[in-house]
């Protein structure tokens, strides 16, 4: 008759350590917005001015000859 509380502790952790392990899990994924970044703007006022400069210069050059 000593092995009765030793199998019912047994059953009664059993129990418990199924009743831990049912357990539901949900992750929600919202969407990620992404929003356009507006450099080309400065970008190509950069480029027009440098390219102004350069065929200014040879414009000058052609003007003298």
């Amino acid at each position: 008759m000593k092995h009765y509380p030793l199998i019912t502790l047994f059953c009664a952790m059993l129990l418990v350590a199924a009743a831990v392990s049912c357990t539901k899990h949900e992750v929600e994924v919202k969407p990620v917005e992404i929003k356009p970044i507006h450099i080309t703007i400065d970008v190509n006022v950069k480029v027009d001015k440098a390219l102004d400069d350069f065929f200014g210069d040879i414009d000058e050059a052609v003007k003298k000859e």
